[in-house]
């Protein structure tokens, strides 16, 4: 893999730490950052290291920067893993220009889905999911025609509150809420994954990476996270895609499609022991998926609002302003207050975006 692939640009938040290091391993040519402040930040770690100038990348900050590499002639694959709506405006710019993308940004699909997949169809770009149950999907969809299909079935681990009596909810802290049983994930996804908000989002985007219907896709609960997605054929076969919980193999996939690769990853034992459950979700302690379902079949900008609404409350909980229970209350508000549109433009999109954030805040100020 490494011979087959080089880096061209790495694009970064304000991690420098990581970065730095990313910088030294890959040598890209060019790096984009969030803001100027960053920037000066890493010009001043570069400049005090040991790597000489003339082997510095460029270096640029912002969202104009981030679309110029994502276009860029010479790139093939673009990996969209920028958190949020931040990575839409490049992600589709990049669509655009026929890259193909692997796609592990759920938000450019539930912000957006109508207008990039619109987008997709029109470049004839290639859209590889990358999230492990879509791209277990993706890999199950191989076996037969699309017409042929009657469901898809994503699995949930169910978080760390699968087991925990509704009514002791409002007590949950941000540091339990973090503690996934199965994945390690960023702190935004992590709460999502608690609260189910992450599987609508996921029902959301298989909606539109598959074509399918909110009524064709289905969610199960299944703690041991060993199966990531199930489609059933319309002579009743369901075929499951199973594999460890290592992000390696559905990130190489992506990037070697259509050819398989052998990937780095623990193979799974099948002369050992073990036991698979699932049962459905409780969309009554956890209903933010159901939510997530009823802004799908709304339509127009019901699941961009649905997106903000979400960070602004997730966030508005991990600072320890508003309880566990109160980010599906905040949710739900911000959908009932938001008028509906439908947005024509990304430039839209990013608005409703803005206009759902504020109605979402301006709704945690009145809970304080």
């Amino acid at each position: 893999m490494g011979d087959r692939f080089q880096v061209f640009a790495l694009v970064a938040g304000k991690n420098l730490d990581v970065l730095y290091s990313q910088i030294q391993e890959f040598t890209p040519k060019v790096v984009v950052v969030a803001d100027e402040t960053t920037l000066e930040l890493l010009k001043n770690r570069l400049s005090g290291s040991s790597l000489p100038r003339h082997r510095w990348p460029e270096l640029a900050s912002g969202p104009k920067s981030r679309v110029a590499a994502a276009i860029e002639p010479s790139v093939g694959f673009v990996m969209s893993a920028i958190v949020g709506v931040a990575g839409l405006e490049a992600t589709y710019a990049a669509i655009r220009a026929k890259k193909r993308i692997g796609l592990a940004n759920k938000e450019v699909l539930v912000a957006g889905g109508e207008l990039v997949m619109r987008a997709v169809r029109e470049a004839g770009a290639e859209l590889i999911p990358v999230d492990s149950e879509h791209n277990g999907a993706h890999q199950c969809f191989r076996a037969g025609r699309r017409d042929e299909v009657t469901r898809l079935l994503l699995t949930a681990s169910g978080g760390p509150f699968r087991d925990t009596p509704a009514e002791e909810l409002a007590r949950v802290t941000p540091e339990q809420a973090l503690n996934h049983p199965t994945w390690k994930m960023g702190r935004r996804i992590t709460i999502d994954s608690a609260t189910l908000m992450n599987k609508g989002f996921e029902v959301i985007e298989a909606c539109w990476l598959f074509d399918l219907p909110p009524s064709q896709v289905d969610v199960v609960v299944h703690p041991q996270s060993s199966i990531h997605a199930m489609v059933e054929y319309n002579d009743g076969s369901i075929l499951a895609q199973a594999s460890a919980t290592d992000m390696r193999m559905p990130i190489q996939y992506a990037m070697t499609y259509p050819q398989r690769e052998r990937a780095p990853v623990a193979r799974m034992d099948w002369t050992e022991p073990r036991t698979w459950t699932f049962a459905a979700p409780d969309v009554e302690k956890f209903r933010l998926l159901r939510v997530a379902y009823l802004a799908q079949e709304q339509g127009g900008s019901a699941t961009c609002t649905l997106n903000a609404a979400d960070e602004v409350a997730v966030e508005a909980f991990l600072a320890g302003r508003i309880s566990f229970p109160a980010i599906a209350d905040t949710v739900e508000e911000t959908l009932a207050r938001q008028p509906g549109s439908e947005p024509a433009t990304i430039e839209e999109v990013i608005a409703v975006d803005l206009a759902s954030r504020e109605t979402a805040a301006r709704i945690l100020r009145g809970k304080g």
